[in-house]
């Protein structure tokens, strides 16, 4: 007679927690590639690093729709066109079905590359949330040979800041008249909102005096700079995940629910823009990634 074993309740229950913790790391990933805050290449890169991760488990239907502008029609062509199953989760690849799709990556989503050559005038934009501002003050406080500019703008002070170190806090009439003397470098509305701007002056006797220079900006204003100043270098700054990014934007407590919303969707399309820069770095630890930032004026980054 054949023994039936008998499965504890606990162990029904670590099971069920283990495939929840599974879907929700899958989901968390969908999330990343949809925003672009990872890319398919580092998925797929995980995938057959670790054979156990979240990303070994996902299907391979799943990770193409979570791709930009793939749909469903889309999806099924290159499943047949790479001859992998639809059942096929990325951790199961063989191997030449993982040089295909790692081609076809390639191919549809260029891997990015930064530009020859590096300026004194470094360019820092990033989503909201993303931690710009924490990511310029520590460089301040770390490397003081790197001049850091002191944006003007329209919105008044958060709690803790100080006029003249954290930005400029002027009236909108100061502000117009900033801008018909042409004494800033860049300036745009963020959010719909405020008016931000970079003073020209600061920036030039900076560069002057043979120092590196930090513009810690939006992408209206580096998309601006880019086109005043094309030797500039451009940086922008990830979140290690969407989800992380979300967090962050909560945390601060410094908008409403409505506001909240809408930076998210502004995030989304600041995301997008990502390949228009020249380096990526990643914020998952602000003192790593203001090294990182740094290196790039000496040559040393990756």
């Amino acid at each position: 007679m054949a023994e039936h074993r008998i499965v504890p309740e606990v162990d029904r229950q670590a099971a069920s927690q283990r495939a929840l913790e599974r879907r929700r790391g899958r989901a968390s990933i969908k999330r990343d590639l949809t925003t672009r805050v990872t890319t398919g290449q580092e998925v797929l890169r995980q995938a057959v690093q670790d054979p156990d991760s979240d990303a070994a488990t996902m299907r391979v239907t799943d990770f193409l729709l979570a791709l930009p502008a793939i749909g469903t029609g889309k999806r099924d062509r290159i499943l047949e066109e790479l001859h992998i199953s639809p059942v096929k989760r990325l951790g199961g690849l063989g191997v030449r079905q993982l040089a295909a799709l790692s081609g076809w990556l390639d191919e549809r989503f260029p891997p990015h590359s930064a530009r020859p050559g590096r300026s004194r005038l470094l360019v820092l934009a990033g989503p909201t949330a993303v931690g710009k501002g924490t990511v310029a003050a520590h460089i301040r406080e770390s490397h003081p040979q790197i001049h850091l500019s002191v944006s003007a703008t329209t919105r008044s002070p958060r709690p803790g800041e100080i006029d003249g170190v954290h930005y400029y806090f002027v009236d909108d009439e100061t502000f117009d008249r900033m801008i018909s003397d042409d004494q800033l470098l860049e300036h745009a509305t963020v959010h719909n909102k405020y008016r931000y701007g970079t003073p020209r002056g600061p920036v030039d006797a900076a560069l002057a005096e043979g120092r590196t220079v930090l513009l810690e900006i939006d992408l209206q204003g580096a998309r601006q700079v880019r086109a005043a100043e094309p030797s500039a270098t451009l940086v922008f700054l990830l979140p290690p995940t969407w989800d992380e990014l979300v967090q962050r934007l909560i945390g601060r407590g410094t908008e409403d629910a409505e506001e909240r919303a809408r930076r998210l969707r502004t995030a989304r399309k600041e995301l997008a823009a990502q390949n228009e820069f020249d380096y990526l770095v990643v914020n998952a630890d602000v003192a790593t990634a203001a090294r990182e930032v740094v290196e790039l004026n000496s040559g040393s980054a990756r």
